[in-house]
Parts: C-alpha cells; sequence; structure tokens
C-alpha cells in the first residue's frame, strides 16, 4: 500500500456559519493547504446546499479533499509548517473536525 495514493478529506463544522466564516475557512485551505509537496489534487468548498437526499451526510460546514502521490507525502503534509499555521490561525471557529483518509 505504501505506493498507492492517499486520500485525505476532511469536513469541517463551524461555530460560526456565517458566508462570510465559510469563505474565509475555503480561502485559508486555499492559502496555506495547496503547497506542499507531493499532492496530485486538492480542493476545498462550502457544502452543497440543495443536494438534501436522506443518505447527504449534512453535519459540516466547509470540505477539505486531498489526494497524496504517496502516504509519506501526507504524512510530511502533517507537520507542515504551512498546514500548522492553517491551524493555528482556523481552529478557534471549529466546532467539530472528522478527518477520512483511504488509499484511492
Amino acid at each position: 500500500m505504501a505506493s498507492q495514493r492517499l486520500a485525505h478529506n476532511v469536513f469541517f463544522g463551524l461555530k460560526d456559519k456565517s458566508p462570510a466564516k465559510v469563505a474565509e475557512l475555503v480561502a485559508a485551505c486555499h492559502k496555506y493547504l495547496n503547497v506542499q509537496p507531493g499532492i496530485a489534487f486538492f480542493a476545498a468548498g462550502p457544502l452543497c446546499a440543495e443536494l438534501t437526499r436522506e443518505v447527504n451526510d449534512r453535519d459540516w460546514d466547509v470540505g477539505l479533499h486531498l489526494v497524496f502521490e504517496t502516504k509519506a507525502a501526507h504524512d510530511a503534509y502533517q507537520d507542515d509548517a504551512t498546514h500548522n499555521k492553517f491551524i493555528d490561525e482556523q481552529k478557534s471557529n471549529w466546532s467539530k473536525v472528522r478527518v477520512f483518509d483511504s488509499y484511492v
């Protein structure tokens, strides 16, 4: 599995769910979390409010989606200074953070 790509999906619940705070977190994701080496895919955005089927999990406000070339790239990202700066600047508005990692 070490040579497989690793998908890292993070779903943030916010204390302040205002459009401005959602946009702030999305912008911070783009500023700090798209710069580390080894990222094959990056996306961040708000919950799609139009999708309300019973199977849609709607208990979050901003989704972050990364695919790393390797697990080692993911592991380096976790300790990267810009990743830590993102956490320090944004965590005060997080009510809940859920992380889903899988090989892809």
